[in-house]
């Protein structure tokens, strides 16, 4: 019996619908990664490298320790597969985490300009800003220390310069979630902005109680 069938299972689930919906960039695409950690292990569940998400089976999954040493699986792990250990290491909250390249956060990642809280039910969910991480070349401990760096701001959603956008999460449907509440900010953001009209956020009173709301949610 294989212990870790069900995230194994729950990760390919996750990964076509982000393949269908344009998440990874292309149907065909092997861009991007997810992952999750298993409770009460410094273990994490994620993605292989190389290999196209709409074809995975549950053996395919690899399963890394926090140090990057197989546990299980036949493929090579993703190659951002330290930079998702390292955010599990600084973000205890974290229990999934999905990297994607979708278009509209993607066009905030090539500009360098963070996403402010414009809705609220969306500030609640993510958090009041969305920050940009610096650039750095993927796969290097360079970005691995540029996102330990810049997630430890309490916030789930970041946009990674040139790159693209990295989505956190308590459980792995809640950053698959918080994936989709991102593309409908940076959509919308992106096409106020193209107005040229003055672009309102929340006021600071709404942005308090989102503040006060999400802390008691993580006490």
């Amino acid at each position: 019996m294989d212990p870790y069938l069900q995230p194994r299972k729950d990760i390919i689930r996750c990964c076509r619908w982000l393949c269908e919906h344009g998440y990874f960039g292309s149907l065909l695409s092997a861009g991007g990664n997810v992952s999750v950690r298993i409770p009460g292990e410094p273990v994490l569940v994620i993605t292989p490298s190389g290999r196209p998400y709409m074809e995975l089976a549950p053996t395919d999954i690899c399963v890394v320790d926090f140090d990057l040493k197989p546990v299980a699986g036949q493929h090579q792990p993703s190659i951002e597969t330290a930079m998702h250990a390292g955010i599990y290491r600084v973000r205890p909250d974290v229990g999934a985490v999905v990297h994607t390249h979708q278009a509209f956060a993607s066009v905030f990642a090539l500009i360098n300009q963070s996403i402010p809280a414009l809705f609220d039910e969306v500030a609640l969910a993510i958090g009041e800003t969305v920050d940009v991480i610096p650039y750095a070349f993927s796969g290097t401990p360079e970005l691995v220390q540029a996102v330990r760096q810049t997630v430890t701001n309490g916030c789930d959603c970041f946009i990674m310069k040139n790159h693209g956008a990295l989505n956190l999460g308590a459980t792995l449907d809640q950053a698959w979630k918080n994936a989709e509440l991102l593309e409908k900010t940076a959509q919308a953001y992106y096409h106020a902005l193209a107005t040229g009209q003055p672009v309102t956020t929340l006021p600071d009173d709404t942005l308090r109680k989102v503040r006060a709301l999400r802390e008691s949610r993580s006490l």
